[in-house]
């Protein structure tokens, strides 16, 4: 790393390899823009600066909201320190294992058991009644008047990367619910684009280039006592996509630790995007049963360490998860698995990732990696067309209504849905026989529900209103297991016949760009096998035919 101070400039000869002058410097070194990294060196310098480049309107307001946080963070971390009435809150902190120095780095804190302590503090110290307000930390009352928000709890105020105080966690020491209370939304605190504890993990993300991300303060705030200070927490909710642009500018690298419960399908599948969003592997760490990341790290930081070091990468472990619960020597299964798996390869952008997930899932699911590829394309968003006068929603609906309807899928999904019973015949109706994407998902979800309620809660609530449709749908009440037979025969024929198109077309381009040898000898292997069944199809409607005749 060189610096020119005649140049007043920098370059990074390593990694990085980049460079530019003070500005860029502190935009990289503290993951901020121009405006920030501007004002944060006029601040250390000790200099105005000139009209030209005054903040916009509104900053002013959030310069005075920020003094009023600060403000309220000295005077509950003083309270916890000093006062009588908060020696259950040192007690508390004390069993924790927190030290007078955690407690101070973090300026934890505890709010009196009265209706308007801090009210009055700050009142006192000539700040208006409606910033207060603005900040969240008092409330309206029905009779107009105004009281503190937060009362006998522990305070744990929440900064973002340049230190200012956004707003507050507070977490009850009796029996209080909720448990925990955050700060509402405001125009500084937005819980989807905060990590709590960014302030003080700046340093070490950097220095060991990778971020970890807990649920909890107590789990932060354990880690960094014990040194592990690269621990930030998602403030209690699933990472967003705004929380990991935050990460991106200090690390490409983050683990995610979870206990078994949390990692589930769909968590994971939102990990993925993530992955997009950072252009690097996010990683899963899990947690040993019944414990979180407080517990490991004081029993044994050692252990938490080895844990991040074993972290998967998240698509791995995602194949994991879906896997585990399937017995992939039966072809329901491996059929279950190629669908499910084909959603989360689907969310991956990198065409080189990708790719090593297809060849993995092929060789899971004993699937041909050619027949993966073009099911892909069904996941895969179309590109957008070039746009002309946008029609109403209705009438959209009203053009687009026969185009997507499957009678013949629609009615066997009809029978399933009324007769439960079904579900234990033994027939081989498989999820892609069905061309329409919401009657593919609503079959899948079928097969693992018990019910009609259990369904709905698998399915995204955009189908509901599809699902609905189809269990209260008429159809004839006699002869259901044989309908049923026909309805497999028909959605089987029907598939059959797609791929048999779809193989002519491959064939056909093969030709045209002089494709032979062993890549057409291939494809015409690969066609074999629908041929046949095809036969087979029209072999048994035809002995069907002949059954009815006699």
């Amino acid at each position: 790393f060189f610096v020119y101070p005649e140049q007043q400039s920098w370059h990074c000869f390593g990694a990085c390899s980049t460079g530019g002058d003070a500005f860029s410097f502190v935009m990289k070194k503290e993951g901020i823009g121009f405006g920030d990294a501007l004002r944060l060196l006029a601040e250390k310098a000790g200099v105005t600066i000139p009209s030209g480049f005054k903040r916009e309107e509104g900053k002013e307001k959030k310069e005075k909201l920020y003094q009023i946080n600060d403000a309220a963070v000295q005077y509950f971390h003083n309270v916890l320190v000093n006062s009588a009435a908060a020696e259950k809150a040192r007690d508390y902190v004390t069993s924790r294992g927190f030290s007078q120095k955690t407690i101070t780095d973090f300026q934890l804190g505890f709010s009196p058991n009265s209706w308007e302590s801090l009210k009055q503090h700050l009142l006192d110290r000539g700040y208006d009644e409606s910033m207060l307000l603005t900040t969240g930390l008092l409330v309206p009352s029905e009779d107009g008047k105004t009281h503190d928000r937060f009362r006998n709890r522990l305070m744990f105020p929440i900064r973002d990367s340049r230190g200012h105080t956004l707003g507050f966690g507070a977490r009850a020491l009796d029996d209080s619910l909720p448990k925990y209370i955050n700060s509402p939304q405001t125009p500084l605190f937005d819980k989807s684009n905060i990590l709590y504890g960014i302030d003080l993990a700046l340093s070490a993300i950097r220095q060991q280039d990778v971020a970890v991300i807990v649920e909890g303060y107590s789990d932060v705030i354990t880690a960094h006592q014990n040194g592990i200070s690269n621990v930030l927490a998602s403030m209690g909710t699933s990472i967003t996509e705004k929380q990991v642009s935050t990460i991106k500018k200090l690390t490409r690298n983050l683990v995610l630790a979870l206990d078994a419960d949390t990692a589930g399908e769909e968590a994971m599948l939102r990990g993925i995007r993530h992955e997009n969003t950072l252009n690097a592997e996010v990683r899963v760490m899990i947690l040993p049963e019944g414990k979180d990341p407080d517990d490991v790290i004081r029993e044994d930081a050692k252990t938490w360490q080895h844990l991040v070091e074993k972290a998967l990468p998240i698509v791995d472990f995602t194949f994991k998860i879906v896997t585990s619960k399937l017995d992939l020597t039966t072809a329901g299964d491996r059929v279950f698995a190629r669908t499910r798996l084909l959603q989360v390869v689907a969310e991956i952008k990198d065409i080189t990732r990708q790719t090593h997930y297809l060849g993995k899932l092929a060789a899971l699911t004993k699937t041909n990696i050619r027949d993966l590829e073009i099911a892909l394309q069904e996941f895969r968003p179309s590109k957008a067309r070039p746009r002309t006068e946008q029609p109403k929603p209705e009438a959209i609906a009203r053009a687009m209504r026969p185009l997507v309807s499957s009678p013949l899928e629609e009615d066997c999904l009809t029978l399933l849905l009324q007769h439960p019973e079904l579900k234990d015949s033994g027939e081989s109706l498989l999820p892609e026989y069905f061309e329409h994407s919401e009657n593919r998902e609503i079959f899948i979800a079928w097969q693992q529900a018990g019910d009609l309620t259990s369904l709905k809660a698998k399915l995204d609530t955009a189908i509901h209103e599809h699902l609905d449709s189809l269990a209260n749908k008429s159809l004839p009440s006699n002869q259901v297991e044989q309908r049923y037979t026909d309805y497999i025969r028909n959605l089987r024929l029907k598939y059959l016949r797609n791929r048999e198109s779809i193989r002519s077309e491959m064939l056909a381009q093969e030709a045209e760009t002089g494709g032979a040898g062993a890549d057409l000898s291939k494809l015409e292997e690969e066609g074999i096998e629908p041929s046949i069944q095809l036969k087979e199809v029209f072999s048994q409607k035809s002995q069907r035919r002949t059954g009815s005749r006699r």
